[in-house]
Order: structure tokens, then sequence, then C-alpha cells
């Protein structure tokens, strides 16, 4: 069942976003396959091909059972120095699978994972506890199309292979109100250690297309994401709850925020108390006229610290880095690092809502107040821009510590008038035009800081793998 294969690939730089181009040269129905590398946190000792389990890739006939046989088998080298199931060229339509610990999932150039629409096929999940409801509907939700939990060393990776989610099926039900749970992720590992997912394109969510959620050691690199911009909350990368993450390289369209980082919802989200910290964030390209290239929150109930995100572009995009939150979200978002951000024909620069109600249900608290301190922007270049901040605290909460240095914006035909609307904040600006707001006050040569020192998951270097 289970063959040793080598790889044969070429390595290709490409702006931004860093795929990597594997050829693999397919001899026989038994694979062997000329000597060369893949990049993984971890290399396998063994591998096997979908169509050694009976897959038929011609975008009609299901591939469920091929893959969740596939996985099954090769899970038994878990404690042999792993296993990697290789996607080759073909379209192979499935619904859910579940992955396995010290696994590689590979897509091949020309292997396209095509999402099935029918629904007898998409197994039921519980609500997340640190949610206490659904997204789309109070109750359950559908499994996600590559689903895993409780698993340790998971890549997911390939040479530039495509997951298409068929999302269109989903958008339609949710703007028809026939939704009863909520609809699927394209990507979402729980209670995991040690994830990679890279070098892929994923297209068309049915809804969020990559949820890491109580997680930690994740490395999400060189992804191509797009969605339709007027998809309904077709977020791309949504840390939720996790720790020790790096997110890099990587292009995204979509009809939500670019990266949405999250940590749980009102009163459950306190109540499970699992915060998205030591996050990092480069070389991102968003493009998202009705949202953010990065959001903090609104779901941010377990606390968000230490985000450090630089050297990012947003072109046609509602906000660069909002954060979102609410009377009743409790928790905290603080030491928050942003620096070298490229912006092009935005709505707003700076944003920060206290006002993002969306409460999941009349449970929660009202005098459970955000902490929001410790906010850092620095050497931004900004054109077609129509209002430069919102920056709104909460009464008697306000939003302290916020500092933002070296800015340029330049603003558009459709200018407000209003550049900077400021309300229940403090900090200090340096070197900012248009002349910020007097919640903001000019306090001469100073540069926002942004940390020196390396985070752990920095140290992660990808294996040359044969």
């Amino acid at each position: 069942m289970s063959q040793t294969m080598k790889m044969c690939p070429r390595l290709r730089n490409s702006y931004g976003i860093g795929v990597i181009s594997l050829v693999l040269i397919l001899v026989s129905v038994n694979v062997k396959v000329a000597s060369g590398v893949y990049y993984a946190i971890n290399c396998r000792k063994h591998s096997a091909v979908l169509t050694d389990f009976g897959g038929v890739g011609d975008g009609i006939t299901s591939n469920t059972k091929a893959f969740q046989s596939a996985i099954s088998k090769l899970s038994q080298y878990a404690s042999d120095g792993g296993a990697m199931l290789v996607v080759p060229p073909g379209k192979w339509l499935t619904g859910p699978f579940n992955l396995t610990s010290h696994f590689t999932l590979f897509l091949d150039f020309g292997a396209v994972i095509l999402a099935s629409q029918d629904e007898s096929e998409w197994p039921q999940l519980p609500v997340l506890p640190s949610y206490g409801r659904g997204r789309d509907a109070p109750g359950g939700r559908f499994s996600s199309l590559i689903f895993g939990t409780h698993l340790t060393d998971v890549v997911i990776t390939g040479n530039n292979g495509l997951i298409d989610g068929q999302g269109a099926y989903w958008w339609n039900k949710f703007h028809q109100g026939q939704l009863t749970l909520t609809r699927p992720y394209l990507i979402e590992i729980m209670y995991s250690d040690q994830i990679q997912i890279s070098f892929l394109t994923l297209v068309n969510s049915p809804t969020w297309f990559v949820h890491p959620v109580y997680s930690s050691n994740i490395i999400i690199k060189g992804l191509t994401i797009k969605a339709p911009v007027d998809s309904p909350n077709t977020d791309g990368i949504n840390p939720d709850s996790c720790s020790n993450i790096r997110i890099e390289d990587c292009n995204i369209t979509s009809g939500d925020d670019c990266i949405a980082v999250k940590s749980g919802w009102d009163e459950y989200g306190i109540r499970f108390g699992m915060p998205t910290q030591h996050l990092i964030i480069r070389r991102i390209t968003c493009v998202s006229p009705d949202s953010a290239m990065i959001a903090l929150g609104s779901e941010m109930s377990g606390g968000i610290y230490d985000v450090r995100a630089e050297d990012l572009t947003a072109i046609n995009t509602e906000a660069a880095v909002r954060i979102k939150t609410a009377i009743g979200r409790g928790g905290y978002v603080k030491n928050i690092f942003v620096k070298g951000m490229n912006l092009n024909t935005m709505k707003y620069v700076f944003w920060i809502t206290g006002t993002y109600g969306d409460h999941p249900d009349p449970g929660y608290d009202p005098k459970a107040l955000p902490y929001i301190t410790g906010i850092n922007y620095r050497d931004v270049v900004a054109t077609n821009v129509t209002k430069s901040a919102r920056l709104e605290g909460i009464s008697n909460d306000p939003f302290t510590g916020i500092c933002i240095s070296n800015v340029s914006i330049q603003v558009s035909e459709q200018q407000k008038k209003l550049q900077w609307n400021c309300s229940n904040i403090s900090g200090v600006t340096s070197n900012v035009t248009p002349y910020p707001c007097a919640l903001l006050p000019e306090k001469g040569q100073l540069e926002c800081p942004f940390p020196t020192d390396t985070l752990p998951i920095d140290n992660v270097q990808l294996k040359s793998c044969n």
C-alpha cells in the first residue's frame, strides 16, 4: 500500500508569496520519482498516492472514502518516521476528511481538491466552547473540509496545488437565511501542536479559509487565498486562541478580513480564557474593499497579546489594522506592534472600534469591559485615503498607550473634512500627516517601539526533505 517516494522540485521565488514549485514525475502505478526536495517542518519516511486507495480525479467521483482510507492506513506510520499522502494532478471531489499526527498532505502541481456540495457528506460538530454558539446559527456547525484535532506535527503543503471550497452553494444559503448550522471552514486544526500550512492556492471557501484554534507552534506560509470581494465572511487566516504563530508571504483577496486574530466571544471566551499571543505577521498583501487587512477581534474575550506585524501591503481595502471590541467582551488587546505598511485606496488607515456589538446571546456581562493598551504603528505610507483615522474607545474605559510615528497619508478627492475622529483614547504621535487629533499630541522625534527579540516560532526553519 505504501511506497517510499522521492520527489523532484524546483524552487521558484514569487514576490510576496514564496511559492515552492515541485515537479513530480510519475513513472508507474507503484510510484517511484526522481530525487529532489520539498520543504517542511518535518520530513516523512513513508508516502503513498491517493490513487493507491481508489482515488479518481475526474471531478465527478466522490473521493471521500479514498481520503479517509488513505489517511487511516498511513496513520500506522506515525511512530515510524511519519507518512505523506500525495494528491496527484486531477480534480478530486471530496467531502470532509480528518488528518492524523506526523502526517503530510501534499498537493502536486495540477492537483485540485474540490469540496463536495452534497450536505450528506458533511459531518456535524458541536459549537466551539469559546464561542458558545455557531457564527451563522445558534446550533452546531459543519465540519471543515480538511480537519484535525488533538494532533502533533501536521503539514498541509504542495507544489501550489489548489483547494476549491465551491463556496457559492453555501453563500446562497447564507443570503437566503436557510442555514441552521454554521458553514464549513476550508481548513481547521484544533487542540494541536506543530502545524504547517504552506505553498497552496485556496479559493472560494464556504466561510473562513484557514482556522487554527486552541493550537500552538504554527507556520502559515506562501498561501494564495482568493474569494469574491462580496462573498460573506470569507476571512483569509484566523488564528484563534493560539500561541506562537508565524504568518508570512501570503496574498489574500477576500470578502472579509484578510487576517482576523480572535480568542473567543463574550462570556464564553472569558470563561475559556485562552489568548492568542506571540503572533508574527509579515509580507502580506491584502485586497478587501469592505474589511481590514488585519483585524484584532471582534471576538477577543480570551485576550490578544504580543502581535508583531511588518512589511504589509493593502490595496483597495477598508482599513489597515483594525481593533474591534465592545462592552461585554472583557479580555484585552495589548502590546500590538505594526511597522512598514504600504497602503493604496483605503477608507481608513487607523481604525479602532469600541462599539462592535454582535453578541452571541443576552447573557453577556455589561460590566465586562475590554482592556486596550500598547498599540503601536510606525513607518506608514498611504495614498488615496478617505479618512485618516477613526479611533473610538469606550466611555469610562479609554483605550490607552496608542503610539503612531512616521506616517504620510495622502487623502483622496472624496476625503472627509474631519480626517481624525478620536474619542476616549490617549497616546502620542510623531511626524504624522495630516496632523492628528488633540488626544494624540505631537511628541517630537519619537519612534514607536517594535520588539527586537526573537520569538521561538521564528527560529523554526523548514527542512529540505528528500
